[in-house]
């Protein structure tokens, strides 16, 4: 008897069935079939408006004339240079394809069925991915002033408690956490919590009292820190991340860690990128630029806003926004709608060039003003 789609679900862990697929921001090129529109600009996935490094682009075209060999599993020469960058031991470091994984590998290695995981409502979605697929509890925290309320989250450990995801800034929301506040929470964990503190957008923030917690990795080893190349480097196509952690730690996330899960090409053009400080330099003024003129707009139009520490900025339309987000895709604009996230009248804005800044502001304003 052939197996019918209801029956190849069954066979799924409770998990992994309650899941929904990863939605991704829409590709130019769907957008451009789809409406029958040219010149679209996507602001929709938080990827670096100036591209790559020129030297990451140079070694990654040098690494292709290997890539009939596999690439070195241990990753020694990036770790090396994130060593020397952070002012830690090689030993501390796990490599990641993209900073997912080592969100992932935490689950994965250190939660079992009869754990409980905590998160912020309104936080990165693969959070409950991961911890579904591992059949563990998600305890979702609500979100206080749209960022992550710690005296709750903190109430909520227990001990089922194995592991707590931070994103700081927080993704979608843009949202920040203090170093002070943090740093409490973190000393606050018992034995048993592991901390995982999410800094994918690390470079970009420009506030003096946000931390820096890979400093704090020798006084807490029950902390783990991911950061990623995918954003302020521009590597996102590549996907390649990073966890920094205890040496302890790094040992059990290496052993789910899967043999050359980093691509030669995304391994040489992490190291290169990691040295040219000048582009990330660029970036985050761009960036400061960008939220600037987008800022200026919403509040020349009325509409309120989140305050962003990222490279992306919420608004809020004050009903349901996916009627704005259709509109704005057949002005060839694409952003990012986020009622999956349990934000239904908020669009997610990534900051773009100032043309691309300046095309979406003219999409919005035209739409705006003919409602």
């Amino acid at each position: 008897m052939t197996a019918t789609v209801a029956d190849i679900l069954r066979l799924a862990t409770p998990g992994v069935q309650g899941l929904s697929p990863y939605q991704p921001g829409k590709p130019i090129e769907e957008l451009e079939r789809e409406y029958g529109v040219t010149g679209a600009i996507k602001l929709a996935s938080n990827e670096n408006p100036l591209g790559p490094s020129p030297r990451a682009l140079a070694a990654a075209r040098a690494a292709l004339a290997d890539i009939h060999r596999y690439p070195d599993g241990n990753g020694f020469v990036l770790k090396s240079a994130l060593a020397r960058k952070h002012g830690i031991a090689p030993e501390c470091i796990t490599l990641g394809n993209g900073s997912n994984d080592i969100l992932e590998f935490l689950a994965r290695a250190f939660v079992l069925p009869e754990n409980e995981v905590i998160f912020s409502e309104h936080a990165f979605a693969v959070y409950p991915i991961v911890t579904r697929a591992v059949d563990a509890k998600a305890v979702v925290i609500p979100a206080k002033n749209w960022g992550h309320d710690l005296a709750a989250m903190r109430a909520a450990v227990n001990a089922r408690t194995r592991l707590v995801f931070i994103a700081n800034p927080n993704n979608p929301t843009g949202t920040w956490l203090k170093a002070d506040e943090l740093e409490a929470f973190i000393g606050a964990m018992p034995a048993h919590v592991l901390v995982a503190v999410d800094e994918a957008y690390f470079e970009y923030v420009e506030e003096r009292e946000y931390p820096n917690t890979i400093g704090w990795t020798a006084k807490y080893p029950n902390l783990v820190t991911a950061r990623t190349f995918s954003k302020a480097y521009g590597l996102a196509g590549l996907r390649v991340g990073y966890g920094v952690s205890s040496p302890a730690v790094a040992d059990v996330l290496n052993r789910v860690r899967q043999p050359f899960n980093v691509n030669s090409v995304a391994l040489a053009a992490a190291t290169a990128a990691l040295e040219d400080t000048a582009h990330v330099a660029r970036a985050v003024q761009t960036n400061r630029d960008g939220m600037g003129q987008l800022i200026e707009a919403f509040t020349e139009l009325g509409l309120e806003y989140i305050p962003s520490a990222g490279n992306f900025i919420c608004v809020d339309f004050k009903r349901p926004a996916a009627a704005m987000y259709e509109a704005l895709l057949r002005q060839g604009v694409i952003v990012r709608p986020i009622a999956n996230y349990g934000m239904p009248n908020h669009l997610r804005i990534t900051v773009g060039l100032p043309e691309e800044n300046r095309r979406f502001i003219e999409a919005l304003r035209k739409i705006v003003r003919d409602r």
